[in-house]
């Protein structure tokens, strides 16, 4: 039997040539930006971390030098300076400039320097772009919640710098052809993994550093084209060099967008080079079939598995996995994940499997891929035929490849180890992968907090981020892919049964002994927290989506406080996909493959009492106040604290609101009847000396809502309560007397037993000016500690605000009152809404707080018909929508309105109920872009004409709930400035009823 081979002799006997493979390559990054996306890409010391292992693992020795400047001037006047920079990476606004402009100045002083633009939301940057020439610049991408496209942007500088030179030696490059920012910003972090996983499997067999290095620097080129002629020109230059090719279907030829380049270039592609990998991607699955007819693979784009797709066709078509040893049927026989695997293998895999590879040169393909060029080096080039048998080929792969194996050595290092871990503070990772978007913020706030020195300006308060461990997003990867859930969750639709297979699944045995160290050194009470890739993104925060447990962490049995944990982080992954989870994505732009979930354990900040733990006050802070009253001020921001948990506000239970500015300017306390109605009454705690078990599991693990009589009994009442004398219809200051305990929390914001104020708007200004945003703060403090103690500001989480940007303002013009189903002058949102056809309102008349449950299941009834049918509506209420606390509204979730467009908050006949602003609720509104119309007609702010909704014909559901729908629709209208919106009647009365 007679057929070629050969291991492809241009890098083979050529070793002294890998000290100059990446000649050029990226030592000093100078990013422009604020400090928050800075430290999200490269100043977290865990995150930087996973930076360096992975330029180490794919290139090198040369780790990038990071620095940072705020504005254009000062980049340009760095760029200038004698010290050298290689690559600019700036965001789309620079406060005196942009990035179009800052590189196109660099250009223009003559500086070769590329010029990266990295943006945060995919329209901004569309709008950004649009009609501008971008000439200038090296490449946009979109940060979507993934460290790792720092180490894409790089690479792919670097390799298009480096390939020229590089394709000489032999090194293969791979093409990427696609021109939607969004898609290639996915893909390549994926690809470049695929690439680090295939060095890091290398790296695992041994060798010294110096043979490691040389070994990355040969990796493959990976190159991204974004039209025809840029891919074409590619292919011509390197054509030999090409390992395989990724190709969408319908991007710009001939400066046009056309909707068949893709199908052109693969078959051009295959003319020249008919053993070529191709594979195609579109939206469109129609093209599968054109795909195959031309030899290609075919990924789709709208799956939401086109990630694994991705992953799949790298490693089975391009050699990034495994050698898979196939018969010349096409069927399996072997696999080999590694060179020790691959020589096993070698020995025992038929003759036939052997020839059918070598005549493909798929062992060439297989260690081109692997860049490993050291054992190729041994191998002759020749052919086939010069071996007397297939077996003498086999011995010669053995010999060789075991040779070159032999010689390396193995190392490992663990991020996580007890022996130098610090309980009282810090961070530190378990387990592989992202932080998470929690994790991040965490960090920053303890940078943050270190940058300005916070713990000098408020003597006798100590302020730090509580000491955390995380489990690193891979820990989820590996735990999914192990106990094969990964698809059979994300297609689920019964929660049970997703959070049964989840919790019954074993979890990994390695991780478990970390974690069981950890448990160790800490007994206190812990909370575990979901810190998935999206959450806490400036666009999308995914507030209140995931959960969170909290847990005694008192037993005195390791084993039962580990599996406490383990139960708590699987409860934490299966939350990840539950149809609540679900359908906030679905409002995103992003799909449930792409999120991924890291675990944070962390201490919890509160004192003990007896059986219980809390903290003497909790709360969120955020920069923006949505519904500013004078004398304070939008920018002043907002605080809402409670005693106990920070449950309390997060569920929009009663709590106390102000301003940090104007701490003694209490809105909601105005009136001693307002005081009254609206003080918290109760609190949240852990419990501990109790093992948790089923029972406390479906009831938010150790946590317990107890009365303030409790905290009375505690002591811990003493700097927050206040008395009301029903005699008198008066409140004092203090518990001294007897009467009904109200939290005011007067003795600390009147009194100044306690910084609070002074801390949070500090924290709220070195916070906002760090993110170059606003930005929300969740803390918890114990401000009366035992003798001998400091007292203690727990910074919890640092998340940048999703506050509204808008466009062109809509002019809100004065209409007869008679036309208008709303009107108000506290509005969030902006713009004009003509398509919606479809109300669903809960009548004012008919509303009783009694059945707010049973009103909650009518609107979620309602809401899920109207999502199923594709058609989005206006919600109008009455009360505090989102809110847990049955008496001051309807206890919605988000999944029950997540097809509502607009949503009406209504005061009650008799109360007045201000939005809750600091809970989950509110956020998930902002963040979506939700109209929201705040109506408190007993106060004179805005009006909803109950009388004529009540006169339409519509479909109801029980607890005064009704649907209605009209054949003309309902005008919106939405001044994001001024705050003001109404909501038009329909031109005639049209509505019918839908049964």
């Amino acid at each position: 039997m007679k057929t070629s081979f050969e291991f492809d002799e241009r890098y083979g006997n050529r070793s002294g040539g890998f000290r100059d493979l990446m000649r050029v390559q990226i030592r000093s990054i100078l990013f422009v930006s604020s400090l928050y996306e800075s430290f999200i890409m490269a100043e977290d010391g865990h995150l930087h971390e996973l930076v360096l292992s992975k330029f180490l693992d794919l290139n090198l020795r040369v780790v990038p030098d990071l620095r940072r400047v705020p504005s254009g001037r000062e980049a340009l006047a760095l760029l200038e300076s004698a010290r050298r920079y290689d690559l600019v990476i700036a965001s789309p606004e620079l406060g005196d400039m942009d990035a179009l402009e800052l590189a196109r100045t660099i250009r223009g002083r003559g500086l070769d320097i590329p010029v990266v633009l990295l943006a945060y939301d995919q329209r901004e940057l569309q709008r950004f772009l649009k009609g501008r020439d971008t000439s200038d610049i090296e490449r946009a991408y979109l940060w979507q919640g993934d460290g790792r496209i720092l180490l894409a942007i790089v690479k792919s500088v670097e390799d298009r710098l480096n390939a020229d030179y590089d394709t000489r030696i032999g090194v293969p490059v791979f093409l990427v052809v696609e021109d939607n920012v969004r898609f290639y910003s996915a893909f390549l972090p994926v690809i470049y993994e695929e690439v680090m996983n295939l060095s890091q499997a290398v790296i695992s067999e041994g060798g010294n550093l110096l043979q490691r290095l040389f070994r990355m620097r040969a990796r493959p080129k990976i190159l991204l084209a974004t039209s025809y002629e840029e891919a074409w020109a590619y292919f011509q230059r390197y054509s030999e060099d090409v390992l395989g090719v990724i190709s969408d279907i319908e991007f710009p030829h001939e400066g046009e967008k056309h909707p068949g380049a893709g199908i052109d270039l693969a078959r051009a592609m295959r003319a020249s080079r008919p053993d070529l990998p191709i594979a195609l991607q579109s939206s469109n699955p129609e093209y599968a079939a054109v795909a195959r007819s031309l030899g290609a693979g075919f990924l789709q784009k709208g799956s939401d598995e086109i990630l694994r797709q991705l992953r799949t066709y790298l490693a089975e078509h391009l050699f990034f996995g495994d050698f898979i040893f196939r018969m010349p049927d096409g069927s399996e026989v072997a696999r080999a994940s590694d060179l020790r695997s691959l020589v096993t293998q070698l020995r025992t895999v038929p003759g036939e499997c052997i020839a059918f590879h070598a005549s493909r040169n798929d062992f060439s393909r297989w260690l081109r891929a692997r860049a490993e060029f050291g054992v190729a080096a041994k191998l002759r080039p020749r052919k086939l035929s010069d071996f007397p048998t297939v077996d003498d080929l086999r011995q010669e792969l053995i010999r060789s490849i075991d040779e070159y194996r032999r010689e390396r050595n193995r190392s490992t290092v663990a991020s996580f180890g007890h022996e130098h871990f610090d309980p009282e503070e810090g961070i530190t990772q378990i387990g592989t992968g992202s932080l998470g978007g929690k994790g991040r913020g965490l960090a920053f706030a303890a940078r943050l907090l270190d940058e300005v020195k916070m713990d000098q300006r408020f003597q006798g308060v100590r302020i730090a981020v509580p000491p955390a461990v995380i489990l690193g997003a891979g820990v989820f990867d590996q735990f999914l892919e192990v106990n094969g859930l990964r698809s059979v969750s994300m297609q689920s639709e019964d929660d049970a049964e997703t959070r049964r297979r989840i919790l019954e699944a074993p979890f990994p045995g390695d991780l478990q002994e970390q974690i069981k160290e950890f448990l160790a050194l800490v007994d206190h009470p812990l909370a575990v927290r979901s810190s998935s890739l999206l959450e806490d993104s400036p666009h999308q925060p995914f507030a209140g989506v995931y959960d969170t447990w909290i847990l005694p962490n008192d037993h005195r049995d390791l084993d039962v406080r580990l599996e406490d944990v383990i139960h708590a982080v699987k409860e934490v992954y299966a939350s990840t996909f539950t149809q609540k989870s679900k359908a906030f994505l679905k409002a995103t732009p992003y799909r449930l493959e792409e999120e991924q979930m890291a675990v944070i354990l962390q201490k919890v900040v509160g004192r003990r009492h007896g059986q219980y733990v809390y903290p003497d006050i909790a709360g969120v802070a955020r920069s923006h106040n949505y519904y500013p009253v004078p004398p304070s001020r939008t920018e002043d921001g907002i605080v809402a604290v409670a005693l106990g948990l920070g449950r309390t506000v997060a569920q929009g239970e009663p709590c106390l609101r102000f301003s940090p500015t104007y701490p003694k300017h209490l809105v909601d306390f105005s009136t001693v009847e307002d005081m009254v109605e609206h003080s918290q009454r109760e609190f949240w705690a852990v419990r501990l000396g109790h093992a948790v078990d089923d029972d406390h599991w479906r009831h938010g693990g150790g946590l317990e809502h107890l009365p303030l009589s409790v905290a009375e009994r505690h002591g811990a009442l003493d700097l927050a309560g206040s008395t009301y004398s029903p005699e008198n219809n008066a409140i004092y200051d203090g518990i001294g007397r007897p009467g009904i305990r109200l939290v005011s929390f007067a003795s600390v914001l009147k009194h100044g037993a306690f910084p609070l104020a002074e801390i949070l708007e500090e924290l709220l200004i070195v916070s906002r000016a760090g993110t170059r945003s606003p930005v929300e703060i969740e803390f918890a403090a114990n401000v009366d500690p035992p003798p001998g103690e400091m007292a203690e500001f727990g910074f919890l989480q640092l998340r940048p605000l999703a506050v509204g940007r808008e466009e062109e303002a809509v002019e809100i013009e004065q209409a007869e009152r008679g036309s208008l189903i709303c009107e108000s002058p506290a509005v969030l949102g902006n713009g004009r809404l003509d398509d919606l056809y479809d109300l669903v309102v809960v009548d004012r008349n008919r509303f009783e707080r009694a059945q707010s449950r049973e009103c909650a299941a009518a609107v979620a009834h309602f809401n899920k018909r109207l999502v199923r049918d594709g058609r989005p509506y206006v919600l109008v209420g009455v009360g505090r929508w989102g809110s847990t606390h049955p008496w001051l509204g309807i206890p919605v979730a988000w999944e029950d309105i997540s097809g509502a467009r607009v949503i009406v908050e209504a005061g009650f006949k008799d109360i007045r109920v201000t939005p809750s602003q600091g809970t989950h609720f509110f956020q998930s509104l902002t963040s979506l872009n939700v109209g929201y119309f705040t109506v408190n007609a007993r106060a004179g702010e805005g009006f909803v004409d109950w009388d004529w909704l009540a006169d339409q014909p519509g479909q109801e559901s029980g607890a005064g709930v009704r649907h209605l729908r009209f054949e003309k629709p309902v005008v919106v209208k939405m001044n994001g400035k001024t705050r003001q919106g109404l909501i038009r009647k329909p031109k005639r009365n049209s509505a019918r009823v839908e049964g």
